[in-house]
């Protein structure tokens, strides 16, 4: 199993979705610490405390981006465990998770609905 101390190892203020909203976003946070593990079908815990503060788009992107690249929210669950005091960021973090396969659901359906 592998650790990801997000402050440590990645900022102590992360902050925006796209690489373009600043050096510390979501999407680099992606893409550099848990597209690699999650891809390998590694388990990884993630550790949330000593951050500055999470906003949603940065959480948003970090973990519910990682479903609409093809990950099932049940993989992405199952491969990352979360660890924060604050419980309401980890329900944050799921509530993203599950959304975003909901996100992609509705696309999906209303792709097949126009093509009929």
């Amino acid at each position: 199993m592998q650790h990801i101390n997000v402050p440590e190892q990645f900022s102590r203020h992360p902050a925006g979705r796209y690489l373009s909203d600043g050096p510390y976003n979501g999407e680099l946070f992606r893409k550099n610490f848990l597209e690699p593990v999650v891809k390998k079908g590694t388990r990884v815990t993630v550790y949330l405390d000593g951050g500055r503060g999470y906003g949603s788009s940065f959480l948003e992107e970090a973990f519910g981006g990682l479903v609409r690249l093809g990950y099932s929210p049940e993989q992405v669950l199952a491969l990352i465990s979360l660890v924060s005091k604050d419980t309401s960021l980890i329900r944050e973090i799921n509530k993203f998770i599950k959304e975003a396969r909901n996100k992609e659901d509705d696309k999906a359906n209303a792709r097949r609905a126009t093509a009929k």
